[in-house]
């Protein structure tokens, strides 16, 4: 004989009252998921196409006599995109000529170097000089970081070759989808700040110690490109052996004056 059972109302109540809950909390964290990853494209901060450019004033940070002055020297730079290539990886590339001219803009136009751009769908590479730096990388959030130099080799047997002070940077997004202003109070409504270094080692007030100075800042502009960079990297060395003490290094800053 089969004896048939009557669950208990309030164990019932408890289930159904867990199971709800249950339901509530998956919701919840599909949602939140969803959140973290809503990202604008890194396509929507390019504007990659043969011929397009953008102007800049350029200025320069020298280190001259021997390191005991220090240079700026100004031009006007024209980024434009030559043609379309492949990378040494087989992917899909831009490359692009630097060109400069007095600051007046009075001068041709003279070839100064070139780089590449390799926009993918999660991250964009420009190599410039055989480095190879993680400009933009998804997502496109506040405060997301990454390390963005991570394909640089900071070490050779070369003597000459030095580059440990772009070990380790980190890349952060600031300021996402906000206005910056550039050249002659010009104002681009929608752009992204990448943050890739600052700083400072050692006392640069104190002439008789080593101290180092690290910076380096990028602003992309919405269907733009680069808009703005303040790049700076020196490094002091103390008097010794009767030798004033000297800085190494140089800078670069980049503001867009003008794009088509």
């Amino acid at each position: 004989m089969k004896i048939r059972t009557f669950p208990n109302p309030y164990m019932r109540k408890i289930f159904t009252t867990i199971s709800l809950l249950t339901a509530i909390i998956l919701v919840f964290t599909q949602c939140k998921k969803t959140d973290n990853f809503q990202s604008a494209d890194l396509d929507d901060y390019l504007n990659l196409g043969v011929g397009k450019y953008i102007i800049y004033r350029l200025d320069s940070t020298l280190f001259s006599d021997f390191g005991q002055t220090t240079t700026i020297k100004s031009y006007q730079a024209k980024d434009e995109i030559d043609a379309a290539i492949t990378d040494n990886l087989g992917r899909p590339a831009w490359r692009v000529v630097r060109y400069i001219r007095d600051t007046m803009g009075t001068g041709p136009w003279q070839s100064s170097s070139t780089y590449m751009i390799v926009p993918t769908r999660e991250v964009v590479e420009v190599i410039e000089e055989n480095f190879r730096y993680q400009k933009l990388k998804l997502p496109i959030r506040e405060g997301y970081n990454w390390k963005g130099n991570t394909y640089i080799s900071l070490y050779s047997n070369d003597p000459g070759w030095d580059y440990r002070y772009l070990d380790d940077w980190d890349y952060t997004y600031e300021n996402v989808d906000e206005p910056f202003v550039v050249t002659g109070n010009q104002v681009i409504d929608s752009t992204i700040t990448v943050n890739q270094r600052d700083e400072l080692i050692g006392i640069p007030n104190d002439i008789n110690s080593y101290s180092e100075r690290n910076f380096s800042v990028e602003v992309y502009g919405r269907n733009i490109g680069l808009i703005y960079r303040d790049f700076l990297h020196w490094e002091y060395q103390p008097p010794n052996a009767g030798n004033p003490g000297y800085k190494i290094g140089y800078g670069i800053k980049l503001t867009m004056i003008s794009h088509n």
